[in-house]
Parts: C-alpha cells; sequence; structure tokens
C-alpha cells in the first residue's frame, strides 16, 4: 500500500474509497443512528436469555453484565474511532482490510455473517417463545410457523427501502426503550415501598434471603458470560449505519457516546432490579423476566393483563433487533462481494438501493432455524445462542486488533489519529483480547450443550474459513479498493 498523501495524515481523516460503499441512499439521520445502535443491541439477550442465567447465577449476574458492559465499552470506542477516521457501510470488515489486510477483512465480514444469521434465528425463535405465552397461539401455530413469520416480515420490511428501514427500527427501538423505563420506575416503586408480589415481598430481601449474590456459587457468575456477550452483540451496528448517514463525523461521535452509557444503564441496571423485585428461583428458561414480574403484579388496563401487553411489547423489541442484524449484515456481504471474498451475485442492488441479494441471503440461512425450532423446540434458543457467541467473539476481536493496526500505524508519524479517540489503547485492546480468549476457553470447558456447540462447530467454523480462504484468495478485487493517491487496501 502506497504512502497516505502529507495532506490526509494532518487531517486524520482517510479518503480510501471502498467500492462497497457506492450505491446507498444517505437518509438515515442522527435520530435514526441513535436508536439503531440501541435497538439492535437490546433484543433476546436480555429480554429471554437473561431469564434462565438469572436463575442459575442469581444476583451474581449483575457482575457478570458490568464486566461485559466495559468491555463492550472498549469494542465500541474503538469502532467509533475508526468510523471518524473513515466512515463506510463495510464498517469493521473495511477497517480490518485497510488495517489488517484482505485476510483480516475476510475474517470479519464471515464472523459478523455467523454472528447474525444465527442471531436471526435466536431472535425467531425467541418471538415464537412470547407468543406462546398466549394459549390460543400455541394452539393455532407450531413454534417454528411463528419463527418463520416473524423472518419474513423483517426481510420484507429491509427490503423495501433503508428509509423504511430507519423509521420502523426508529420506532421498534423507541417502545422498546420506553418499555424499559416505565419497567425500571414500576420496580424502583415497588422496590422501595416493598411491595408485595404473589408470594415473595420485594426488596433486598430477595438477595440475602436466597442465597446472597452467588447463590450457586461464584462459578456461575463467569461460566454464563457467554450468553452475556451475546446480550451485548450488536452495538458495533452503529458503525454500518455511518456509511448511509448524511453526516457521520457529526453524528456518530454522539450516538457511540450515548449508546455505551444508555446500554449500560438498561442492561445492568435491569438486572438489578430483577434481582431486587424477585428471587431468582423465580425466573425461569422459557419465559421473559418481564412477563414473569408483570404477571406477578397481575395489573390489568381495561380488563387486559399487563403480562400480555407485555409480550406485545416484548415481540417487537425483538423484531427491532432482527430488523438491524439483518440491514447489517446485508451491508457487511455487499461489501465483501466487492472485495472478491464472497459470492459475486452478493453485490446486487435493487432500484431502491438495497442490497437485496445479501439480505435474502441471510435471511434464507435463518431457515435453518425453523428446522432447529422443529426439531429442538426446547433447546432452539440456548443452542443457536452459542453459535453466535462464536462469530460476535471474532468480530470483536477483529475490530479491536485492527484498532490496534490504526493505533501503530499512527505511531509511526503515518496518519493521524481523529480527535475521537480510545483513550488507553492498545493496552486496553490487550485486555479485551484476553477476556474474549477467556470466555471461550470456558465455553470449550463447562459441559453440556454449550461445550458440545463449541467443541462441534469451532472445528466445523474453523475449517470452512481456512478452506474459504483459499478457494477465495486469487480472485480478490483489490481495484475495488482505493483512494485519491490510487492506494490499494
Amino acid at each position: 500500500m502506497s504512502s497516505t498523501p502529507d495532506a490526509l495524515k494532518k487531517s486524520g481523516a482517510s479518503d480510501s474509497r471502498d467500492s462497497g460503499d457506492t450505491g446507498y441512499a444517505k437518509h438515515l439521520k442522527n435520530r435514526h443512528i441513535q436508536m439503531i445502535g440501541i435497538g439492535g443491541a437490546i433484543g433476546s439477550g436480555l429480554f429471554l436469555g437473561s431469564a434462565g442465567r438469572l436463575n442459575e447465577a442469581g444476583p451474581s449476574l449483575i457482575f457478570s453484565y458490568a464486566i461485559c458492559g466495559a468491555v463492550a465499552m472498549i469494542v465500541v470506542r474503538a469502532l467509533g474511532e475508526m468510523v471518524l477516521h473513515r466512515p463506510s457501510s463495510g464498517a469493521f470488515v473495511s477497517y480490518s482490510r485497510e488495517f489488517i489486510g484482505e485476510k483480516g477483512a475476510y475474517a470479519a465480514g464471515w464472523f459478523h455473517f455467523l454472528n447474525w444469521a444465527f442471531t436471526l434465528i435466536a431472535d425467531a425463535t425467541a418471538i415464537a417463545t412470547f407468543l406462546y405465552f398466549w394459549k390460543p397461539v400455541s394452539d393455532a401455530l407450531p413454534k417454528w410457523a411463528l419463527a418463520l413469520i416473524a423472518l419474513a416480515i423483517v426481510l420484507a420490511i429491509n427490503l423495501i427501502g433503508v428509509k423504511l428501514f430507519g423509521e420502523v427500527e426508529f420506532w421498534f427501538s423507541i417502545i422498546k426503550v420506553a418499555m424499559l423505563v416505565v419497567f425500571m420506575v414500576v420496580a424502583i416503586y415497588f422496590i422501595a415501598t416493598s411491595h408485595q408480589l404473589g408470594p415473595d415481598t420485594a426488596g433486598l430481601r430477595n438477595i440475602t434471603d436466597h442465597g446472597g449474590m452467588f447463590p450457586n456459587g461464584p462459578s456461575h457468575m463467569w461460566t454464563l458470560m457467554s450468553g452475556v456477550i451475546f446480550a451485548y452483540a450488536a452495538m458495533e451496528l452503529i458503525g454500518v449505519a455511518a456509511g448511509e448517514t448524511e453526516n457521520p463525523r457529526e453524528v456518530m461521535p454522539k450516538a457511540v457516546r450515548s449508546v455505551l452509557w444508555r446500554i449500560l444503564i438498561f442492561y445492568v441496571g435491569t438486572i438489578t432490579l430483577f434481582s431486587l423485585l424477585l428471587p431468582h428461583t423465580a425466573y425461569q428458561a422459557d419465559t421473559s423476566p418481564f412477563v414473569t414480574v408483570f404477571d406477578r403484579i397481575g395489573f390489568h388496563i381495561g380488563g387486559v393483563k399487563m403480562a400480555d401487553i407485555m409480550t406485545v411489547v416484548l415481540v417487537t423489541a425483538v423484531a427491532s433487533s432482527m430488523n438491524s442484524g439483518l440491514y447489517s449484515t446485508g451491508r457487511v456481504l455487499r461489501s465483501m462481494a466487492e472485495a472478491g471474498t464472497a459470492p459475486r451475485y452478493l453485490r446486487k442492488m435493487s432500484k431502491h438501493q438495497v442490497p437485496w441479494a445479501a439480505i435474502a441471503t441471510t435471511a434464507a440461512f435463518g431457515l435453518i432455524g425453523v428446522a432447529i425450532n422443529y426439531a429442538w423446540p426446547s433447546d432452539a434458543f440456548e443452542i443457536v445462542l452459542e453459535v453466535a457467541v462464536l462469530g460476535i467473539i471474532g468480530v470483536w476481536a477483529m475490530i479491536l486488533i485492527s484498532h490496534m493496526m490504526m493505533v501503530r500505524k499512527a505511531k509511526r508519524g503515518e496518519m493521524q489519529r481523529p480527535d475521537f479517540q480510545l483513550k488507553g489503547a492498545p493496552f486496553l485492546n490487550i485486555v479485551a483480547l484476553g477476556f474474549l480468549g477467556f470466555i471461550l476457553v470456558l465455553m470449550a470447558t463447562q459441559g453440556g450443550v454449550l461445550q458440545k456447540v463449541v467443541l462441534i462447530m469451532g472445528p466445523v467454523v474453523a475449517a470452512l474459513m481456512i478452506g474459504g480462504w483459499f478457494l477465495v484468495r486469487n480472485r480478490i478485487n483489490v481495484e475495488a479498493f482505493d483512494s485519491e493517491d490510487n492506494a490499494m487496501v
């Protein structure tokens, strides 16, 4: 790669062009970006996955969310700095290409696809699980059919155009955030007044009288962290959305800062409130903890149970996560197709400036989830969650490594870092990478379904990634990436 011109070095911005960024409509505004970051990140991991983990780990799950949240903050801040260096719809794939090389871009892209292909399945499974709360629905349709319907609706929203996607995601996320705020206000009131919730009383006694912070031992705080990592996944979506934003260098710093503190408040705060409202044994893996709480409250609005209203809200909340994930994966796959590291047909755009082939392919992969829900309806969510975690760890690792290479390049005087920076780099990058490695070791050694998923899927994913690289390495289109001085990245 040739050197960057002095003018570009001084500005700290890059004029590198990724052909995967061309053809998109710049219809996403600040309010869309803010909500995409929140909407994508708050999904089935919190609304369903946290229930079973609360049951196992008890209040110590608060520490799990706080620790994983700190690592997520490092990842998103690193990504935010690279976005300010050069906004791109290819996001971490494009940055991996620039700072690591084409192998890095290849790995980042396919890890992202693995993550979201299985997260779509997890989210569709969660929606089906929520709808099964109503007996008329569970009597009328099997779980796999509900998952299929959810997938089809979200696919249609994504194919129509980015403007509709942005609006739908904005309102889905507004509903989600409003629900969380209402829950937190109600929960704080009940805890402060020691309100009776069925046989239990809200308050600190739900921790002290039921085994304390570590009712089943401190090990669960660590062994359940893979599911917590899944809950935080998708915070990186704001990086992808930067490529379809009107003023990314103005919008993105605000979006990154606000998303970080909101996610931490909603996640750590919500888990803390759950722990104080009810004993950890009251939560069950197949029922949303929000539904459990509001079912105990027994509140009605016009004869409709609050738990039923909460179920409707939960469906829209998880649909929001599906919506963001399909949007993100479509853009990343198209960027890879332009580079030659994904099938060329994925480059196709619709007249509405939507990468329809990449989006439809991801959704088609989600049909595997329908089959999993058919074959293993009770274990489907946990199976796909753990496979998705492998992809999440891969994506986060590539973001951290790309940022480290960027910092190293800046130290050599080849570029200037933007004003919006990850303070403490590269030390914090190394700490976060070590933590992700630790999570992988835990996943491979704790037994049960989780260990089987890692020990079987891990080698399969590795073999496919390595084999795929040897298939595509000779057809990489370097001309798809240039700059004003024709630098190849």
